[in-house]
């Protein structure tokens, strides 16, 4: 007996390469920091290989810093399909550069992956949690969170208060609560609709989605590693030496 996979299964991804990585700048300096590596390999290569294992067959990654290094890498991939939005000429933050791309990556949902997040599954794979929690018809986007305490590479109060629905709402100012964005969203194209011209961030449209009710969340099973400094990749490199989830 065969098995349909879930109509709602994303094979789109964008994924978001062309930061400056000035926080790791003494590991930087010839390379651009997807090029970074944990665990032996580029950061990038274990973002590319989850979203393969998920059922991604094309990645859209946008360039700018150290662009030629990173492109002469992802010509050896195979899965998923690469396509390449360049932002050498200007560099577009989360929200505009996902917009530049936005023929690229058609007209039906799909994963934005930020390259400098990174985790140790627990019994499911999240991607494939996320994909089994979508919802076209609810939802303009769905984040994946982490506990704010339980992460490695993560010191700040927080991103998002999470509702029993599932809907998410912002953290109120002055205060600390338990989820932060993990890096990773699932979104439908209409997410862009009206949004800015030029760089941006993904947050403007969040907050839009927010007011509509449509911004919704799902809490990480595992260990989240957001390797955005040199200590933090150490802490990721250790934690997946010994293997162990906590």
């Amino acid at each position: 007996m065969t098995t349909t996979p879930p109509t709602n299964r994303p094979h789109t991804a964008f994924v978001l390469a062309a930061g400056m990585g000035s926080r790791m700048r003494q590991l930087t300096a010839d390379k651009p920091k997807p090029m970074v590596r944990l665990a032996g390999r580029p950061l990038i290569d274990h973002v590319l290989d989850r979203l393969a294992s998920a059922g991604v067959t094309r990645a859209v990654v946008n360039v700018h810093y150290q662009a030629e290094v990173l492109l002469t890498h992802l010509q050896a991939r195979t899965a998923p399909h690469i396509v390449v939005s360049d932002e050498r000429a200007q560099l577009l933050d989360t929200g505009g550069g996902v917009v530049a791309a936005r023929a690229l990556i058609g007209t039906d949902p799909f994963f934005i992956h930020n390259s400098d997040t990174v985790w140790m599954e627990s019994a499911v794979a999240n991607l494939d949690r996320m994909i089994q929690a979508w919802d076209s018809v609810r939802m303009d986007s769905l984040l994946l969170l982490a506990s704010r305490e339980a992460s490695i590479g993560y010191d700040g109060a927080g991103d998002f208060e999470l509702r029993a629905d599932g809907r998410l709402a912002r953290r109120p100012a002055g205060t600390q609560v338990p989820h932060v964005f993990a890096g990773v969203s699932i979104a439908h194209p209409r997410l862009l609709d009206d949004a800015p011209a030029g760089p941006f961030s993904l947050n403007v449209q969040w907050n839009r989605a927010i007011a509509a009710e449509r911004l919704y969340g799902i809490v990480l099973d595992g260990l989240w590693m957001h390797v955005g400094t040199p200590e933090a990749l150490a802490e990721a490199e250790e934690r997946i030496a010994n293997g162990k989830l906590n």
